[in-house]
Parts: structure tokens; sequence; C-alpha cells
């Protein structure tokens, strides 16, 4: 049967942001081992008492190391300019043989229009596309035939640059979806390129995206 330790760590390690809170001081250990206290009797086997569960508690070790941190610092304090896109319409189609073709002639329609946002993301059964607002009609009737799966307007793109590289160090992603997730702001769509992450929210938390992604070298 496993240990208590490694019971208490498995269950702190599948719990989202539970982790740093132990770390961060910010959680009451004797009422999270209450809380716990079934489920770790249960994976160990045996009766375990409130106070072996936090003494467990206060014997797990943040996995974010503190190194990371400073590189994190160092790559959220060099980001170049954050670019925010308003009005954008965001739709998912079930794949088909006739989306390429479809995706073929919205790309030859965008081609005539200036300054629209758009971008694609092709998965193994759905396709999404985000355009822009203006030509959300001209959108609709090329895939009007297609099974519409998803479908959400009054959205907005904020997209945050970083350093060459900044993906190859560990918790990047997760460090700004953590900060966006505290404020209780849905994500609906992150879409990236090397460099560049764009977070895609609705109108009303794009003022608050926007500010935590400014603010991102803060890592307190």
């Amino acid at each position: 049967m496993p240990t208590i330790q490694k019971v208490v760590e498995e269950i702190i390690t599948r719990s989202p942001f539970l982790e740093e809170s132990i770390s961060d001081g910010i959680i009451n250990l004797s009422s999270l081992a209450r809380s716990i206290q079934q489920d770790v009797s249960e994976s160990t086997g045996k009766e375990v008492q409130v106070g072996a569960i936090t003494m467990a508690l206060k014997r797990v070790t943040p996995k974010f190391n503190p190194r990371i941190n400073m590189k994190l610092r160092k790559l959220f304090d060099n980001t170049g300019d954050i670019t925010v896109r308003s009005n954008l319409v965001y739709n998912t189609y079930l794949n088909s043989e006739s989306l390429v073709q479809k995706q073929i002639q919205l790309l030859k329609m965008l081609s005539e229009h200036r300054n629209v946002f758009y971008i694609f993301s092709q998965g193994i059964y759905e396709t999404t596309v985000v355009v822009s607002a203006s030509v959300a009609d001209e959108t609709d009737h090329i895939f009007q035939n297609e099974e519409v799966v998803s479908k959400h307007t009054n959205l907005s793109s904020v997209t945050i640059k970083l350093l060459k590289d900044g993906t190859d160090l560990p918790g990047v992603y997760y460090y700004i979806i953590k900060r966006i997730s505290w404020q209780g702001i849905n994500v609906i769509e992150v879409i990236s390129t090397a460099n560049e992450h764009s977070y895609l929210v609705d109108e009303a938390d794009v003022e608050r995206t926007f500010s935590i992604l400014k603010n991102l070298n803060n890592l307190s």
C-alpha cells in the first residue's frame, strides 16, 4: 500500500493551484487535512489521523523551482507590446470532406479585406475559425452547410509577444493561464505561434486580461 506522504502528494499535485497555495501559506493545513482524510484513508487502506495528514502536508515540496521563477521574471520583464483585437466571432465546425475547400474559399475572401483578424485551428474531429465580426456574415455564408459545434460572439484577443524561445521555459503557459484564471476570467481559446500568445476572452474581460498580461513580471 502507498504511504501517507505519497498519497497526500498525489492528491495535492492533481488539484489546480493547491500546491502553490500551500507553499504561499494561504491555506489552513488542518482544515485541508480533514477534507482529504477519507481519500487518504481509502488509498492507504487504513484509518489515518488528521495530525498525520497535516504533517505530510507540511512536508510537501513545491515542484515550482525558484530558479525557474527567476527565469520567468526575466522573460516577463522583456515582453514586447500587448495587442488587443476586439469584436471577434468564434465558430467551431465538425470536420468534413468539404471543410478544407470552405477554408480555401474563406482565405480567398479574406485576401480582399484589409486589417481583418482571422485564425484557423484544426483538430482531429473539429476545426475552429475565428474572424473579425466585419466578415462574420460572409464567413457564415461560406460555411453554411457545415455542422456548427460551437459559436461565440463579442470576443476579444489579447496578444503578448515574449522573448525568442520563451516557450522553452517550463511553466510559461501554466503561469499565464493561472494568473488569468485566478481572476475568474474564462479563456475561450489560446492561440500561439513560436513567440506570441493570444488569449481569446469575452469583451467584458478584455481590460482585466490586458492588465494581467501587462503585470506578469509580478511573481508574488
